[in-house]
Order: structure tokens, then C-alpha cells, then sequence
């Protein structure tokens, strides 16, 4: 049977006739324009004519009046006459009408490619001593925050972010992000930093600082290499601005110095959150206590000058400070001499590295008074049991976690792996092999996100469990969600069992941390934020660089929360010039305190930093106090104490001593 075809609407029919008319040429489309145009304009003129009692009465009068009408409003003159002048009137009109519609169009493309390239960000920004930030990654906003909270307060600031990016995108990210900041104005320019012509657009050459975020891709750090390359061709390497950039895997870090110069700071990414963790599964807490040591809303460090502590010995003047805390020296001629001997006297132009609210002068006041030497506890070494600890996932820190555990853990310690089967560890990593008196590791397969596998695990025999997440490369979307399940689970678990477990989870988004269900000992460390607030503070205060490299890369975890049984005797009041009398007879220097409340839901998130010498209170034995340690005992000192989780002591690798490098070069 044959089938009927169906007609097609007329209207359907005519569209696509005149689509494809006007698809043939330009000439084609002039024509339908003009054939438009006449087929409105004469009819209107015709019936304004007929309409008007002043028109002529004639026939060819009336057609004339039409054509006059007709040819001024399609400024094609009006001249009238024989056929030729007729003819060349609108020959002249319509040289007219394409002269003036290619100037509008000029000015109108113009204009608009003007504009396009305001919008993409192409344009030159023309700024002195603003702040240059390069490259786009999950740290651009915790270091924009801080140099937003850095600013003084009443002064301008121009802080201008280069990257590969819609530059409306950008914006828009972080207007979400961090808000409207009064006072500063963020300027987005569009293109790669490794560029010498991209970075033109944001003049580095008159900038006050410059920096370059890390890359996480899998030839991320080649790229911040190279942009450090690219910064040489446009900025002097001796009197420049200060450049700070950030590297994610050691290896580069020379050649990220050499590329930098002179005047610039390397940080790198991976070991530091490496370390964070385990400080932080041993010590829940202390990813807030560090943000709010390094963050610029309340205490941090400063480089204070005070001529009057010439001539005084370390312990004098720590003593001497009701409101700050004094963790150690900046000599004329060396390093920085962190926590040194009590009787260490200070010689002039020593500055003091401080830990304080602001950068306000600091007065000396006589606080040894309040030291009471008989509520100070004796000092006697306290030899942690081994930990057992479980590492769920695997990606780039995971092998820096192995490295320091091995380096640091008490002989006996336990490291279980548990990975999905797309994520096994490197053959190199042989675990069962090493020597069975120090970390001893094992290894099974299966998905660390689910209830079955995390059931099938005794749970209860761990100190503390870290969740590592996807590294960008390997999964750049919604990283952070598997993390989120096997937080879930473990929670699942606490409130099933009545058991608090530490459990401290890596994440790259900082959304995620708002979310996460975290339990009374869980934390959340976000990967690279600890770099992000480095960079901040040494853009802010380029001295503290020589600081922060001793702290954080030379020592190993310097920082560390201990029992306050440490310094004073328990259900015994005394003064916090007391506890920073004791830490400084064991070496160290108290900067803080945490009250332990059982009833609280969250007990290990608020932490005093700085408290006056003249605080008296009843110090508990599951109070924590925060001190500055050397960090380079051994583990049966009995002045070094867990420094990073139970059952570890601190890092040390063989041959480590004070590094000879620039003051600006750090590698936390």
C-alpha cells in the first residue's frame, strides 16, 4: 500500500525557503532587505499622501508626493524630474547610506571588540605596589581571605589574580567566596602565567608581591616552574618585588628556588599536609589551631623590635611579656634561633619572634613574681605505647605519611592500608618487610567507602584513622564525596558503638568542610591550606620566612598539644607565667592553652593563644597547653613528648641540622 505523504504547513514551507535564501550570499541578504523595506515604506507614504487635504489632485502629482515621502525616509533623496536625475539622486543616496553604515559599523565592531576584550580580561592593568596572585587552585581563596584581613585598616589595596580562566568566572567565585571587601578592589585578567606576554597584563615589575599558587595536575609543579621563568623576563631579580610561590612534590623545590631567585619563597604542598595529618590524628584540633595561629584574625607571629631586652637573658624577657609570647630570636647574622636556652642573653639589634595580636610596640613588665615553683610539675619522661593507626586511600601524601611514620613511630607501631583496587600503593612499597621492631605495615584491598569494608575492620583496636582523598588528576570532580561516605560510616559507627574515634579526613574543597559529619575527635584538613596561610603571612611579612622554615620544614612538627601535667600539678591553681616558666626549664615556649570540657560537643575547636602572664586558673591534667618544642629529641628524652601522634616521636632524619639558605627560602 502506498503510503500517503503528509503535507507540509505553509508557513513551514515559506521559512525555509527564506532561510535559505538568505543563506547564499550577502548580496542576497541586501536584496530582501530592500525588497522589505519598499514593500512597508511605499504603501505607508501612498496612504499618508491620499490621507493629507493638502495633497495635489492630480494623479501624477499625488505619485510624486509618494516618491518624495518615500526617498526621505529612505534617504535616498528627493530629487524629481527626468528619469535619469531621479536615477542619480538615488544613486548618490545610496553611497551616502553605505558610507554612513560603515562608519557606525566600524565604531560598532570597535567598540564591541573593545569591550569583548574588557570582559575576557585583556586589558593592562597600570598599578604600584599592588599584590599579583597567579594561577587558579583551591588555595587562591584562603589566600585572597587573608590578604583581604591583612590589609590596614583605612588604606587602598589592588589585588590582581592572572589565570588560564573566564575572568567573570573568576570573579564571580570569589565574590561568592570570600564577599564584598570594602576597600579593596579584585582585578581578573584572563591568560596562562607561564606567558611573558599574559603577565605583562598584570605588571609584576611594579607590584609589591607576587604569587605563584601550585598546580595540581600531573605536570602542575613544571608549570609553576616555568612561571617562575617567565617572571624573570619581566621582573629584576635583585630589586623586585617579593616573589612566593608553592610546589606540590619536594623534588622540585630546587629548581622552584633556583627559577625564583634570591628574593623568593618556595613552600611545598604535599609534605606539609602530610604532616598536618599526623599531627592532627594524634592531636585532634589541630588543623584550628594552626589556622587560627596563621590566620590574620586574632593571634600570630611577628618580628618585634624591643631595644629595651638587650642585655636580658630568653627566660627574663619571655617572663617579661604580659601579652605576648616569645618563641624566639632573629639575630643580625644567622637564622633565627628558635626556642633557645633560658640563659641565652640577647645581644643588640637581636629582634624577638613573638606571638601576639598585633604588631603593636611591646612593653616589658616584670611577671617572675607570678611564677610559682612549687605548682610546677617535675619533669620525667613519658614513653607513649605504639599506635595503631588505619589510612584509608591512597594518592601522593600517602608515601610521605609512610616516610615520616617509618622515621617517627615507637617500636611496635602498626599502619593498616586500605585501598580500593584501582589505587594499590607502588610496588617499591613492600609492606611485612621492614624491621619488626619499628612500623610495621599491612595492606588489603577494598573500597574505603563502604560500610561492608569498614565493618569487616575491628575498629576499635585503632588510635585514629586517616581518610585521604583523590588527587585532582585522578579524579578532578567531587573528589571529596567518596571522603564524605567513609566519614559517614566511621560516624555511623561512633554513635552504634558509644566510642569516640579520631578521625581526621584530607579534603580539597573548603564547602566540604561544612558538611562533614565529624565526630567529637574528627577533624578536617584541607589539602594546602596550611601552604595558602604561609603564603599570606610571608607576603604580609617577608621576615617571618626564616621562621616558618624552621618551624615547619627543619624541625618536623615543632608545634604540639601537651597535658598541661607536663608543666603544672593537677586540681592546682597557678599562673600562665607558671606554664611558660616550666615549658622554657624543658626547652620549650608555651604560646596558649585548651581547656578540656567533657560537655561540650565539639571540645578540642577553642584554644586561647596568648594569654596574659597574669592568668590564674585551676589547671586540670586533661588541659592541653600549646608549646613551640625543638623538635629534634630523641625517643626516650624525657624533655620530647608526643609530637605527632600517640606512639610517634619526633621527625628527624639523619644529618638534619640548621639550613644555610636565603632568609626567603622555606619549604614547609
Amino acid at each position: 500500500m502506498e503510503r500517503r505523504q503528509e503535507r507540509t504547513p505553509l508557513h513551514h514551507r515559506t521559512r525555509y525557503l527564506f532561510d535559505r535564501t538568505l543563506a547564499r550570499s550577502t548580496t542576497t541578504l541586501l536584496g530582501w532587505l530592500a525588497l522589505c523595506c519598499l514593500a512597508i515604506v511605499v504603501p505607508v507614504s501612498a496612504l499618508l499622501v491620499w490621507t493629507d487635504p493638502a495633497a495635489p489632485h492630480s494623479l501624477s502629482g499625488r505619485l510624486t508626493q509618494v516618491w518624495r515621502t518615500s526617498a526621505e525616509t529612505l534617504r535616498l533623496g528627493a530629487a524629481t524630474g527626468a528619469p535619469l536625475r531621479m536615477l542619480l539622486s538615488v544613486l548618490l543616496g545610496l553611497i551616502a547610506l553605505l558610507c554612513v553604515s560603515t562608519v557606525v559599523g566600524v565604531v560598532t565592531t570597535g567598540l564591541g571588540d573593545r569591550l569583548t576584550e574588557l570582559r575576557r580580561g585583556r586589558s593592562r592593568i597600570l598599578e604600584h605596589d599592588h599584590t599579583v596572585v597567579l594561577g587558579w587552585s583551591d588555595q587562591v581563596f584562603p589566600l585572597v581571605a587573608e590578604l583581604i584581613a591583612a590589609r590596614p585598616v583605612g588604606v587602598r589595596h589592588v589585588i590582581t589574580v592572572l589565570a588560564d580562566r573566564d575572568p567573570a568566572v573568576m570573579e564571580t567565585a570569589l565574590t561568592t567566596a570570600l564577599g564584598a571587601a570594602v576597600g579593596v578592589r579584585l582585578e581578573c585578567r584572563t591568560g596562562s602565567p607561564t606567558d611573558p606576554d599574559a603577565l605583562a597584563l598584570v605588571t609584576p615589575g611594579t607590584a609589591r608581591t607576587v604569587t605563584v599558587l601550585p598546580v595540581e595536575d600531573t605536570d602542575g609543579d613544571l608549570t609553576v616552574v616555568r612561571t617562575l621563568l617567565a617572571l624573570r623576563t619581566l621582573v629584576h631579580a635583585e630589586n623586585g618585588p617579593r616573589v612566593v610561590a608553592a610546589v606540590c612534590d619536594g623534588r622540585y623545590l630546587p629548581a622552584a628556588r633556583l627559577a625564583a631567585g634570591p628574593r623568593g619563597t618556595v613552600l611545598e604542598t604535599d609534605r606539609t599536609t602530610a604532616r598536618l595529618l599526623l599531627q592532627s590524628a594524634g592531636h585532634p584540633g589541630m588543623p584550628s589551631v594552626l589556622r587560627d595561629l596563621l590566620d590574620f584574625s586574632g593571634a600570630e607571629f611577628h618580628v618585634s623590635d624591643i631595644p629595651q631586652a638587650a642585655g636580658l637573658s630568653f627566660e627574663d624577657v619571655a617572663l617579661r611579656l604580659e601579652a605576648s609570647c616569645v618563641v624566639g630570636l632573629l639575630r643580625a647574622d644567622g637564622p633565627p634561633l628558635l626556642t633557645p636556652a633560658p640563659g641565652t642573653v640577647l645581644e643588640p639589634g637581636d629582634r624577638l619572634v613573638t606571638v601576639a595580636h598585633d604588631d603593636s610596640p611591646v612593653p616589658l613588665t616584670d611577671s617572675r613574681a607570678r611564677v610559682d615553683t612549687t605548682a610546677m610539675a617535675p619533669p620525667r619522661p613519658r614513653p607513649g605505647p605504639p599506635a595503631r593507626l588505619l589510612l584509608l586511600g591512597w594518592n601522593r601524601r600517602a608515601p610521605l605519611i609512610v616516610d615520616i611514620l617509618r622515621r617517627t613511630a615507637r617500636p611496635g607501631s602498626v599502619l593498616d592500608v586500605v585501598t580500593a583496587a584501582d589505587a594499590v600503593p607502588p610496588p617499591d612499597w613492600t609492606p611485612g618487610l621492614e624491621d619488626p621492631s619499628a612500623l610495621r605495615l599491612a595492606h588489603r584491598t577494598g573500597d574505603p567507602a563502604a560500610p561492608e569494608t569498614l565493618g569487616g575492620l575491628d575498629l576499635r583496636a585503632y588510635d585514629s584513622v586517616i581518610a585521604l582523598g583523590a588527587d585532582q588528576e585522578t579524579c578532578p570532580e567531587r573528589s571529596d564525596d567518596r571522603t564524605l561516605l567513609s566519614m559517614l560510616t566511621l560516624r555511623s559507627w561512633e554513635e552504634r558503638t558509644h566510642r569516640v574515634l579520631p578521625v581526621v579526613a584530607e579534603m580539597r574543597d573548603h564547602r566540604s568542610r561544612r558538611v562533614a559529619p565529624l565526630g567529637r575527635a574528627s577533624d578536617v584538613v584541607l589539602r594546602g591550606e596550611l601552604t595558602a596561610l604561609l603564603m599570606a603571612q610571608i607576603v604580609h611579612n617577608p621576615e617571618l620566612a626564616a621562621v616558618f622554615e624552621e618551624i615547619f620544614a627543619v624541625r618536623g612538627g615543632a608545634l604540639a598539644l601537651r597535658t598541661a601535667d607536663h608543666y603544672v600539678l593537677p586540681d592546682r591553681e597557678a599562673s600562665f607565667a607558671t606554664v611558660v616558666a616550666a615549658a622554657l626549664g624543658r626547652g620549650e615556649c608555651a604560646i596558649g592553652y585548651r581547656v578540656h570540657d567533657p560537655h561540650t560537643l565539639r571540645p578540642h575547636d577553642s584554644v586561647q593563644l596568648c594569654p596574659t602572664k597574669s592568668l590564674r586558673r585551676v589547671w586540670n591534667a586533661e588541659d592541653e597547653v600549646l608549646v613551640l618544642t625543638t623538635g629534634r629529641g630523641g625517643p626516650d628524652s624525657p624533655d620530647v613528648s608526643r609530637c605527632t601522634l600517640p606512639g610517634t616521636r619526633p621527625e628527624h632524619r639523619e644529618g638534619d641540622s640548621p639550613p644555610s639558605v636565603p632568609q626567603a627560602d622555606v619549604s614547609p
